[in-house]
This record gives C-alpha cells, structure tokens and sequence, in this order.
C-alpha cells in the first residue's frame, strides 16, 4: 500500500478519536485524508457501526467510494459504498458509505438516532456549506442527548480549526503533508477591465503549455465560462495536447474520463472548484488560476439561492495552486498580479451568512429547534432567517406560531427548494418538468424572450422549439432537466385530478411575484409582494395584464424581469379564493395630489377590482392627507408664521413652550394637525388652509399667558392703535407711518430686545427704519422732514416730534 503523508498522523487522530471520541483534523490538499481515514478507522475496530462520510459533492463522493473500493480490492458497494442524489451503490456488508450533504439531513430526520451509525465524518468542512453547518449541528446535539458513543471527525485542508474545534469539544490534529515546491507566476500588470476573463484565460494557458511540461488544471468559475475557454484553445494549442472539461453538471462517464490519465501526450483539464479538494487528477503539474469563484448566495431576484462570481480568496488560491505540486514540483500560472494578491479575502464566507435560509428554516422546524437552540459554528442572520419562515408561512409549512405544518413535512421529504416544493406537492407529477426548469440555469440565451412557455416548450418538444424560435437551446441544460423532471416525477405524489397549466404551477411557487401591469407605455408591473418590477421594451411578454416573476436581476429599487408568464384573473382567483380580499384604502396620490378613497379588491399588493369608496370616515380621509403635508410641506400664513417665530424666540429665552421649529412640526403632524385636517383632501385646498388655529391649539392657556408676556402678538401705538408684529426676521419688527410715532420718546421694546421699527411716509412707503428712536429724532429726522414737506405738505411735519401729538390725519384746512 502506498504511503501517504496523512499516515503520519493517524496514530494521533485515532487516539483522539478513541479517547475524546471527536477530533478536528487539519490536512493539506494531497495528504490522502479522504481516502485514507475512514479506512484506517475501520481496521482501528473504533466502532461497530457504519461510518458516515459527507463530501460537499457528487463527483468527490463518487470517486471517494471507488479509490477506497478499489484499495480493498472490492467493486463499490461491498464494504465501501454511496449515495447520493437519485443514485445508491450500497449492500447489506457497508461498513463505509459516501453521502452528500443533504443525504445526512434526511437521515437525521428520518432517524434522530442515527440507528447503526457509529461515526460521522464531515470532509472538506472548511468549505462551510450550509447543509455541512446543519449537519454537524444536529449530530452535536444527538452525541450529547441521545448518542454519547458517536464518533464526530470534521476535516479541512484550511480551516481556521479552533472555531470548530472548541465548538465540538475536540482536539486538533494536524497533518503537515508532503507536497512538492510550487512555482508561482503572477501577471505583471491587472488585466484591463475590458478584457475577457475567457481570452485571457486561454492565453494564459497556451503560454503555459509552452513553458511547462506534464498535465494542465486550470480553474475556471463555471460550465459556460469552461465551455468558451475550450474553444478557444483547441485551435491554440498542440496536436498531443487533449483538452478535458470538467464540471459537476457533466455526466459521470464524461468527469471520469477528465480524472483518468492520458494514453499519451499532454492532458489540459478545464475545472471548476469541484477540482479543488478531495479529487485527484493525476499527472497534473501546472495549474492556470483564473482567480474567480462561484459561490450560492441569496438572489431576491428569484426568491431562491443562485450562483454568483467572485474573486477567489487567498485560501482557494492556496488549495489550487497546491494541486501543481502533489506528484513533482510544479508551477502555477495567476490571472492577477502579486499586489492584487493583498486585496483578496482571507477565508470564502460560510454559506449560511449569504445563502438563502428557506430550507434550514423547514430542516429546524421539522427537528423542532429555533437556531439559537443548536451548536452552530455561525448563527443565521436572524433578519434573514425570520424572512425565510415568513415564506414558509405563507407556503403553508409553517403555521402563525413558526411550527412545522403537516404540508411543511411533504415538502422537507422533497430534494428542492421549498417554493419548488410547495408547487410539486400541490400539483404533483404534472409539475416536475417546471420545477426542474426552475431549478436549473436558464437553457436558452440572453436576449432571448421572458416567457417561461418557450423554455418549457424547448424542454417538452425541443424539435418543435427549434423549428420556431431563433434563440438557440443549451442541450445540456434541457437534458439535465429532462433527467431530473423524470426523477421528480417520481418523489411527486399522484397528479390532481384537476390539471394545472404553467402559470397556475409558477403561481404556487411564487405567490409573492405575481405581477399586475401599471398604467402607462413602459411594461412595468407591481408585484403582490409588494415591490415593483419592469420588461425589456419590446418583450412580447409587456401587453400581459397579470404575469407571474420567476425570476429577475434582483435590483431592490425595480428588479429587471428575466423569466415569467403570463396568468388570467381567472386562474389567479382559483388557486387564491381564500387570500383575496376587499380592502378600503384612503390613501395620498402623488401623482394626482390628492386623497383618492378606495374600495379594492387585492391579493396582496395587486388590484382586481377598483372602486371609489364615497363614504370615506373623515378620520381615514385626515390621516392620508398627513401623507400629503409630509409631500407637500408646510405652507403657514403670514399670520401662521409670525406666530411660529414668536413661540421660538420665547424659547430661546427660556419660557417653556413646544417646538415648533420645521422639523418638529413635521414630525409631530398627527398630533397638532390631524384635528383640523376635516375636508381637507388636495394640494389646492391644502394651500388655502390658514394652520394659525392648528399651532395655537397647541399651546395650553397658561402657555399663550407666558408667550403673551415674552413675546407679545402687537405693538400699542401713542395712538393706542395695535400693530402685529413681526418675528419672522433678524429682529422683531413694526412697520406704521412715521407720524403715529410722534410723542413717543422712548424705543419700544419686546422680550428684552429693541424692536426694528419701520417708518413709512404718508403713501406707506418706507422712510426710516431705525433701533434707536430717541436717537432718530434728534439726528436725521430733519432731513428726512425737510424732505417730507415738500412731498407732503398737507400732513404735519413739526420741528419737535416728541412734542407733537400721533396722528395719522392731514393738517386741517385754513
């Protein structure tokens, strides 16, 4: 048997496992820790029972079960089998089987105690799947209350282990591996933001074929980005070179044949990260790095996790360029320079910080645990998480009280996403077709129409699809759909007596995007969910009514549609009789700028029947046109804001009064205003509304007393005639004729402060304005009285002002 680094730890980890009964295993890529663990734990005779091994992925899980086979010299499914989605290769003598993540899942629901299970490995756990998370999770809380002899090993090539380790209990073990010196080469300057991540790829590589020799591994974030690449370089590259893609959508026989060596010549192999752990590719010596990752993350586009493409981080960066220096030295090729190198991210996120959390929200409520109630390595986002069981709610899994409902157990015992779900158990094997389009990449190209009906016709009848439409379907794709519709045709339950069509199903799934066209050119919709989403111009798709949203780009301000199909009120109000419902609403119109009372027939936020609600109560008809003041903005009168200016320059001296500042006001509209709103319904009587009576109310009587004191509404002439005055300004002021003012030998004041005092001619146009009276009519009242004479002399103009008596009269005829 060939000697591999990992051995040198396993006299350590299986003491670890013996005394402590779990252990943290860190491995380099290459160490042989897949394949060599669960072998060496069952010759140590550790445990009676079988041993569970997760592997993130199907085709690590496959080769796994065969490597191992293989070093027994058995064919898989003797001692050492697997399973995985819709395939098993096990007997009655397993002792060691292979699973995909989900696989444990359903076995832990199905079996809390895990029955003849005696060890549990999670492999790869660094990469932090969602469904890892969940899995070690549940089986820390059944070792601890109903299986204290379950073994627990979590291993990683570049895990950041103590998180993990102090979380089970266990101790670390760690495995330096022996791999061979890698050469690294980075680019000398960053590749223009214009460039083709598939161009520049495939340059790479044909100057990495050049400059090297022995097998290829370059790393690529997807199948279509792998797909381009190959063309690309089959006329580059030469003849005794064979290229090799290799993705987890491929078939088995295709991603063996990428594995398996080369009779002769140069093998160039195109992979994702599927090729990043826990495979083996033999003769690989160079590895070409295209520096990107795909990644699930939540899409709100389409309610349901997608992938994405990011920046790979310094940790896969590590594991990939590792993969150059397994058998020899090597030498790995980078798509980015080494000062790029700094700005990547140490660790790629755990799953569950950016994935959607619909399907741990039913897992946990199935097991009947909250997640706080779990040993998590990372705790959900709980605004994420309480959005997911709102879903659940309204899917019918989980009741008001976040419990699982027996529907919600149907759809846990289903391999999709629970919306997908939903719609399989409700429509059963009629179904399947659309929930597999659903579930895969979209089969047919950008530019090519929404409508959902094409992808399923291209599905059912590719022939026919081809002959009518010009936007050519992936083969791929529709066979991979094609294969699971057949496999989920058989989880479904027996059809409905009563046949659904496309829209109806697509409706069950996506009861939240159910979209209504508003008014207007532009083919915008409002979905009943709530947001707003919007057709490329010209999709035949934009005359629809009623669509139902499958999916879009996901932009939170208005989402750009990218699948639906169309649906009838009919078909609507059949499958939601009991969530449609009449709603009154009073609400402020923008656009129209006034209060319009409705009578609404919705589900939710679309609108089936419209009505004018003439009876309005006056109450709902105020509260909306706080609506419009707050889009409007205030409009005091003159009088309204000499008195606003008042109460605040009281304030600022001190006198106990409520603000009454713009922004208070605002804020406090229902409280001031909403009394005295009663008939108010538009922008135009709104601006004829004096809010004078509104402020004033706001004061208690003992409180217009002190404003009274500190800041007085009038001004009593010599003439005891009362002028308003004017808090509006830098001072308060009082305008009147100049001629009133005689007599008066003092500068009146308020709160304390000088008044500014205007004087106006006899014609009411100002003449003076002054702070210091006493001091005006000892200085420049001459002038201004000389001047005055001659333009009005029949009003009096007399030497001494203060000795003269108020008038506002003109001198009496001779």
């Amino acid at each position: 048997m060939t000697t591999l680094p990992i051995h040198d730890a396993i006299p350590d980890l299986l003491a670890a496992l013996r005394d402590a009964g779990r252990a943290v295993l860190q491995a380099p890529p290459g160490a042989g820790k897949t394949t060599v663990v669960p072998l060496e734990i069952l010759r140590a005779g550790l445990t009676p029972g079988r041993i569970v091994m997760l592997e993130p992925r199907r085709l690590a899980a496959r080769a796994a079960a065969e490597r191992m086979a293989e070093t027994l010299g058995e064919a898989v499914g003797q001692t050492v089998g697997y399973r995985i989605r819709g395939e098993a290769r096990t007997g009655r003598d397993t002792r060691i089987e292979v699973v995909t993540e989900g696989i444990l899942t359903r076995m832990l629901q199905s079996d809390p105690e895990l029955a003849g299970v005696g060890a549990v490995i999670f492999d790869e756990f660094h990469e932090r799947s969602l469904n890892a998370d969940l899995g070690l999770a549940l089986c820390l809380e059944v070792a601890g209350a109903l299986r204290d002899d379950l073994i627990l090993l979590a291993m990683s090539a570049t895990l950041d282990a103590q998180p993990v380790a102090s979380l089970m209990a266990a101790p670390v073990v760690t495995s330096q591996g022996r791999s061979y010196p890698v050469d690294i080469r980075w680019r000398d300057a960053p590749l223009p933001k214009t460039a083709r991540l598939e161009q520049a790829t495939a340059e790479l590589v044909a100057q990495a074929v050049a400059e090297t020799a022995g097998g290829v591994l370059v790393f690529l974030p997807g199948e279509g980005e792998i797909r381009r690449t190959e063309a690309l370089l089959k006329p580059r590259l030469p003849p005794d070179c064979t290229l090799r893609p290799l993705y987890g959508a491929m078939p088995f026989a295709a991603q063996r044949a990428a594995i398996a060596p080369v009779a002769r010549g140069r093998k160039v192999v195109l992979a994702t990260a599927i090729a990043e752990t826990s495979l083996t590719i033999e003769d690989i010596r160079v590895v070409v790095d295209a520096g990107r990752a795909r990644r699930a993350r939540f899409d709100p586009g389409s309610g349901m996790a997608r992938l994405v493409t990011e920046r790979v981080t310094r940790a896969e960066a590590t594991q990939r360029a590792g993969r150059a220096g397994r058998v020899a030295p090597g030498t790995c090729y980078r798509l980015w320079t080494r000062g790029e190198e700094g700005a990547l991210a140490p660790y790629p996120p755990a799953e569950i910080e950016a994935a959607d959390l619909a399907g741990l929200a039913l897992e946990l409520a199935l097991w009947g645990a909250a997640p706080d109630d779990l040993p998590f390595v990372t705790q959900p986002n709980p605004g994420a998480y309480a959005e997911a069981q709102a879903l659940l709610r309204m899917l019918g899994a989980l009741d008001a009280g976040n419990r699982i409902t027996a529907h919600g157990r149907a759809l846990a015992a289903l391999p999709l996403h629970p919306r997908l779900a939903h719609m399989l158990a409700v429509a059963g094997a009629q179904a399947a077709p659309l929930a597999a389009l659903l579930a895969e990449r979209d089969p047919l190209p950008r530019g090519a129409p929404v409508d959902l009906a094409l992808r399923l016709e291209a599905v059912s009848h590719p022939r026919r699809y081809a002959e009518r439409h010009p936007h050519p379907a992936n083969r791929a794709v529709i066979e991979r759909i094609r294969a699971e519709a057949k496999r989920l045709e058989n989880s479904a339950n027996a059809p409905r007596s009563t046949a659904m069509n496309a829209a109806e199903m697509a409706a069950l799934a996506y009861p939240d995007r159910i979209g209504q066209r508003r008014k207007g050119d532009a083919p915008r919709f409002v979905l009943s969910g709530g947001k707003g989403a919007v057709l490329d111009e010209g999709d035949p798709l934009g005359a629809a009514r009623l669509i139902v949203v499958t999916d879009t780009d996901g932009n939170p301000r208005e989402a750009r549609i990218r699948q639906a199909i169309a649906i009838t009120e009919s078909e609507l109000r059949g499958l939601f009789a009991d969530q449609i419902a009449w709603v009154d609403t009073c609400a402020w119109s923008k656009r129209d700028r006034r209060v319009e009372a409705r009578r609404q027939e919705r589900l939710g936020a679309v609108v089936l029947d419209d009505r004018i609600w003439k009876d309005a109560p006056e109450d709902a008809v105020a509260r909306a046109m706080l609506d419009g003041v707050r889009d409007l903005g205030l409009a005091p009168s003159d009088a309204a804001r000499r008195f606003v200016a008042r109460v605040e320059l009281a304030r600022a001296g001190g006198a106990d009064l409520p603000d009454m500042g713009e922004p208070a006001l605002m804020d406090s509209l229902d409280v001031w205003l909403l009394p005295h709103l009663s008939g108010i319904r538009s922008a135009a009587e709104w601006k004829r509304f004096d809010m004078l009576d509104a402020l004033r109310a706001r004061l208690t009587w003992d409180q217009m007393q002190a404003l009274d004191r500190a800041a007085p509404a009038h001004f009593t002439t010599p003439l005891g005639r009362r002028i308003a005055i004017d808090y509006s300004g830098e001072a308060p002021e009082i305008r009147l004729r100049l001629q009133e003012m005689f007599g008066q030998t003092t500068h009146p004041t308020v709160a304390g402060q000088p008044l500014r005092v205007t004087l106006l001619s006899p014609a009411g146009r100002p003449v003076q304005t002054t702070m210091d009276l006493p001091g005006f009519w000892a200085g420049s009242y001459a002038d201004v009285r000389k001047d005055m004479r001659a333009r009005y002399p029949k009003h009096p103009w007399p030497d001494d002002p203060t000795q003269a008596d108020p008038t506002l009269r003109a001198k009496p005829r001779s």
